[in-house]
């Protein structure tokens, strides 16, 4: 079943219609072989899925294969054929017919460093997730939540088919496809690590946990941290250093990008056991992040706090101007000496507490509650403060 996703759909055509080369980045299964097709089908000459055979073979000679093209073509799953990001340089190149790529890629780092190298000034990147509040209305919001966004997870007929489909999901990204990416680590240490950065999901990254618990050097506990971040897995938001006489926390924060995933790690299975189980406030304020940051482009993302207490879970820069939000599973959300003071120290334009009641409110100056159903509105917000 193919659910539209107007914004996402908007923001593709209009890259492919500025650049040559769209490089369309997401974790498995997130829905972007399923957006592709409805641009190019399947059974085209210019659709090539690089987990078939019979493309790979016709791309053996890639130059013979992709020369005669014209229009847009897909090549999906690029990540297992780097080797081809050098040729679509050289065929973009070509006036005044030269066919437009789709590439299509399940890992981020070195997928998006060597399109950076190739493809320099030839594409542009669009990063995408499961489904989102705005894709699915604000009715799914707590589905969402609990099962997280992947299409098969969000869509399953009951909790227990979700919550099965989830653990498949991971055992399958450990054991088939990390493999396929060239990473020689048992599946069984990923898992064990990956399920401990469950638990510190939502808080400052230390490597020394982790690595004393699975005996691993703390060099290793950062390498397995950066696998699942480039496998779009986990999300290390940065922290915002500001020239003041404080001391602040300059290691970056871990969330577990799915929330159903992280319940899954977490052997959450419904709704019941997310709500009783200690995590539950900051499974929350991961969901909410990863809606904050699906909904629109910043030109900065950090997370910022002092070694005094103080802390803004998101400052989010657009032009000029630096925002923060704060993120409270609570009723009704008052102002805190943390706002105050990052208000002060900061410069912040204005500070958003999202929170999951039903009303926008004013809770102080430049301070203002806002449910997470009405995110879109901190966008709205921002982008007229930009101007």
């Amino acid at each position: 079943m193919y659910i539209s996703r107007p914004n996402l759909e908007q923001e593709l055509a209009a890259a492919l219609d500025r650049a040559p080369v769209v490089v369309l980045t997401g974790p498995r299964q997130c829905g972007k072989t399923t957006l592709a097709r409805t641009l190019v089908p399947e059974n085209s000459v210019n659709y090539f899925d690089l987990e078939d055979p019979l493309s790979l073979a016709r791309l053996d000679e890639p130059m013979t294969a992709l020369a005669p093209l014209r229009g847009l073509v897909v090549i999906d799953e690029i990540q297992r054929r780097p080797d081809l990001f050098p040729v679509l340089r050289v065929l973009a190149d070509r006036l005044p017919d030269a066919p437009r790529f789709l590439v299509l890629g399940s890992a981020s780092g070195d997928l998006l460093r060597q399109s950076s190298e190739s493809l320099a000034g030839r594409r542009e990147r669009i990063d995408m997730s499961g489904f989102t509040i705005q894709d699915m209305g604000t009715e799914a919001l707590n589905t969402l939540w609990i099962r997280g966004g992947f299409p098969r997870s969000t869509l399953a007929t009951s909790d227990d088919d979700s919550f099965k489909w989830r653990d498949s999901f991971i055992q399958t990204l450990l054991e088939r496809d990390f493999a396929q990416w060239g990473i020689q680590i048992p599946a069984a240490t990923l898992h064990r690590f990956w399920s401990m950065l469950a638990h510190m999901h939502g808080q400052t990254w230390n490597a020394a946990q982790p690595a004393r618990a699975l005996g691993i050097s703390e060099s290793s506990a950062r390498r397995y941290v950066d696998i699942l971040t480039d496998a779009l897995m986990v999300r290390q938001v940065q922290p915002w250093i500001a020239n003041l006489k404080k001391r602040q926390v300059k290691s970056p924060r871990v969330y577990i990008r799915d929330s159903g995933v992280l319940h899954a790690l977490l052997r959450l299975s419904d709704t019941k056991s997310v709500l009783t189980h200690p995590k539950v406030g900051a499974s929350w304020e991961g969901y909410a992040i990863e809606q904050i940051l699906s909904m629109s482009t910043w030109d900065d993302v950090a997370f910022w706090s002092t070694h005094q207490g103080a802390e803004m879970d998101l400052l989010l820069r657009r032009g000029s101007n630096l925002y923060g939000v704060e993120i409270k599973r609570t009723d009704a959300p008052r102002t805190t000496r943390s706002i105050t003071v990052a208000k002060t120290d900061l410069g912040l334009r204005e500070v958003f507490v999202v929170y999951p009641g039903p009303k926008i409110y004013s809770i102080a100056d430049d301070v203002t509650a806002l449910p997470l159903a009405c995110i879109q509105e901190l966008d709205a917000r921002t982008k007229t403060g930009a101007q």
